[in-house]
């Protein structure tokens, strides 16, 4: 599979030029444009992730990738991720299919449990079932994926007789990631159910995720299915230079891990933390060139066939997010494209 090059946004609320939160019906209709953007700039992939939270602005991936499709021609549309515990396979795979049509065949959904709680209380269900609801979703939600008839039984649902469900997919595929925080129980699930992997590495170097691509291609073979895609999502930001780029995007990776963490019990992120991360970590921010090498490396020490950098970290205003989809696009994907030519060759 040849390597698609993406982008990830959680539709994080921005500021104004005084610093002033946008609501969050202007953060969707720029997500939008900034989707427009990445098509219009030849990259492979736009995500959306889901959340239920004040920071984030979206909640329905499914309806903000519909407005997307309407406005785009080639660009996959994907989210990242669909936080399957706390929804419905059914629905989900209803939806999706829905905007696989409308798209022309370019819907995708990547699964997971998600890093934030927020949906469990929400839609009314048990912490507790954390595991058990994630297990036996996806579980169903592969089944649906041969688009004939289904059944299923379980603990969290009743039990369902053959059924099919509708539409079906022009291509009679809806393609599906299943995204892990690398944990080796949850390569081998997503091995089990033969899903493509997304990793989501958000913090230590990229090349420590090596032994989980290595267990899950390993999986694979042990359990007789072909192999699959592995993918990774990593924040970062793009600008002109490396100096740039690390003061433009320091404040608001701050103000958004310094949040999180005083949820978490975390302590708050300090420049050199973020220093360390930029030179050796997860953050791929700098300028083309910087990121190009940085993503390159990680695409060859992972065998990945797709890369998402995640743009949107914190409060960033929509300008400088639209122009770190611009370098990304027109300066580096072409140079990482470059790069790993020539070292196959």
């Amino acid at each position: 599979m040849e390597l698609q090059l993406g982008l990830d946004t959680f539709g994080d609320v921005t500021v104004d030029a005084s610093g002033h939160p946008l609501p969050h019906h202007q953060v969707l209709r720029d997500v939008v444009e900034q989707a427009v953007l990445a098509d219009q700039v030849g990259l492979d992939v736009f995500n959306v992730g889901e959340h239920h939270r004040d920071d984030y602005a979206i909640s329905a991936p499914d309806v903000v990738l519909a407005a997307i499709a309407s406005r785009t021609e080639q660009i996959t549309l994907g989210t990242a991720v669909t936080v399957l515990s706390s929804d419905d396979p059914i629905r989900v795979y209803e939806r999706f299919a829905t905007l696989d049509a409308l798209s022309s065949g370019r819907a995708e959904v990547t699964l997971g449990r998600g890093s934030f709680t927020e949906s469990f209380p929400l839609f009314g269900l048990e912490l507790s079932d954390y595991e058990i609801l994630f297990e036996e979703k996806l579980r169903l939600f592969a089944s649906l994926r041969s688009e004939e008839a289904v059944s299923f039984e379980g603990r969290t649902r009743r039990p369902l007789p053959p059924t099919h469900v509708h539409p079906k997919t022009a291509a009679g595929q809806l393609p599906a990631w299943v995204g892990v925080g690398g944990s080796p129980e949850s390569v081998v699930r997503a091995a089990r159910y033969g899903f493509p992997l997304m990793l989501a590495i958000i913090g230590g170097a990229p090349q420590r995720f090596a032994p989980f691509a290595e267990l899950y291609r390993r999986a694979l073979d042990e359990l007789g299915r072909p192999q699959q895609p592995v993918g990774a999502h990593c924040p970062g930001y793009v600008a002109e230079t490396d100096e740039e780029a690390r003061d433009a995007l320091f404040p608001h990776f701050k103000a958004n891990r310094d949040r999180i963490g005083r949820e978490r019990g975390w302590g708050e992120v300090t420049r050199d933390q973020f220093e360390a991360e930029a030179d050796h970590g997860a953050l791929f921010v700098g300028s083309p060139d910087t990121v190009a090498r940085k993503v390159a490396d990680a695409v060859g020490a992972l065998g990945l066939s797709r890369f998402d950098l995640k743009y949107s970290n914190g409060p960033m205003p929509h300008a400088q997010l639209m122009e770190c989809i611009r370098l990304f696009g027109t300066e580096v994907a072409p140079r990482v494209r470059r790069l790993l030519a020539a070292d196959a060759g």
